[in-house]
Order: C-alpha cells, then sequence, then structure tokens
C-alpha cells in the first residue's frame, strides 16, 4: 500500500489497513525506528474505560471504617 506525506506532515492510511489493524478516530500510534531502517508501528487502543467491569463486583460494599482500616493498615 502506499500513502502519500501531505505538507503538514500527516499521511492517510488506507482505510483497509485501518480496518485490518482497528485503527480509528482517536487511537494512538508508537512509531518505533529500527537498526534496519524498517519503521515499527504499534496499535494502541486502550483506554481506562475499556478496564470497566473486568474485576468482579464485591460480595457487599465496604462500611467506611472498613476503607479507613484497609487506607490506614489497622
Amino acid at each position: 500500500m502506499i500513502a502519500t506525506v501531505t505538507s503538514k506532515g500527516q499521511v492517510t492510511l488506507p482505510a483497509s489497513l485501518r480496518e485490518k489493524l482497528g485503527i480509528r478516530a482517536g487511537s494512538k500510534l508508537d512509531f518505533s525506528l529500527q537498526a534496519n531502517g524498517h519503521i515499527e508501528i504499534e496499535v494502541i487502543n486502550g483506554t481506562l474505560k475499556d478496564l470497566k467491569g473486568i474485576l468482579p463486583k464485591p460480595s457487599r460494599a465496604l462500611t467506611l471504617e472498613e476503607m479507613e482500616a484497609t487506607l490506614t493498615g489497622e
């Protein structure tokens, strides 16, 4: 695939490549220049919102006293 660099240094990635890599508006790309002159690009799509729900809900809510005891180590 070929892309053209604009006068502002911007490149538009072809839609088929964006789809295959899961790149969407707001995605972060990490560029690394390799020793052989090649560029490696890593797609970083994760956000804090993606972490919501990965831990099970607690069986019960802690009391304020229990929270403070945990924070103070008592």
